[in-house]
């Protein structure tokens, strides 16, 4: 019974394994930049920001935008990543603030005392970047891409204007919760999660190429049929961390 156990552990680790990730100095650091706020710093055993952020390829000097930035998590991240000569658009999206007041403090609270980040509130329907990017960051967005405030478009709009905001060989990492087939994006307005598979494909449609797919947060005991506001899932819901990368040429 314990070869068999052990048998079964080796088989579950392997994904993982093939996929680990070496997290480099820049992002190590700044994981215990003093300037986060302990309770975030809790957080990232469970979230693995560091291994994400390597597997994105974030580095010194880069010009980087967290794209529906919501509590500032990502930004206070990536702003000692990129570091003075880089830069950080932490953008909240003008109907979220909307929705919801805090958005516009949590905005601020994530800027503020960083010099090399600039806050950005346009609406989804009129958001621009000042200068073309290296990267793109969207961490549990993509589906609200789909709700109904949405930009009209949805998710397919959304991913054309991100592709034209990135240099020529940029990357998209985006992250969400799993949802079962769904290829007309009807799931993300009770659930708050989205098909991977419809995702991909919308995001491609845009000119994006699939890069690859970091596993460390999939969890294969969720059924993916609750809100992942449901506090019984709620912090463990299976999510997908897909790459994509801007053609060079």
């Amino acid at each position: 019974m314990k070869l068999v156990l052990s048998a079964a552990l080796l088989a579950l680790a392997a994904p993982l394994a093939a996929h680990a990730q070496t997290v480099p100095a820049p992002i190590a650091a700044a994981l215990g930049d003093a300037g986060r706020p302990q309770a975030e710093k809790d957080r990232d055993a469970a979230r693995h920001p560091g291994e994400i952020l390597a597997f994105a390829g974030i580095a010194p000097g880069q010009k980087v935008a967290d794209f529906i930035m919501g509590g500032g998590y990502w930004t206070r991240i990536l702003a000692p990543t990129v570091g003075p000569k880089g830069k950080v658009y932490a953008y909240q999206p003008a109907e979220f603030i909307q929705y919801r007041a805090a958005y516009a403090d949590e905005q601020k609270a994530a800027v503020e005392g960083r010099a090399n980040v600039a806050p950005l509130r346009d609406s989804l329907r009129s958001f621009a970047f000042p200068e073309p990017l290296d990267a793109i960051v969207t961490v549990q967005n993509w589906h609200a891409l789909h709700l109904k405030a949405a930009a009209p478009g949805g998710g397919r709009g959304i991913a054309k204007k991100l592709y034209d905001s990135l240099k020529p060989g940029g990357v998209l990492l985006v992250i969400d919760h799993v949802a079962n087939t769904d290829p007309d994006f009807a799931v993300p307005q009770t659930l708050h999660r989205i098909d991977p598979a419809a995702a991909r494909a919308e995001i491609e449609s845009a000119g994006f190429k699939f890069e690859g797919e970091l596993p460390l947060l999939r969890n294969p005991n969720d059924p993916h049929t609750a809100n992942v506001f449901t506090p019984e899932i709620r912090g463990k819901t299976d999510q997908f961390i897909y790459k994509f990368r801007k053609p060079a040429a």
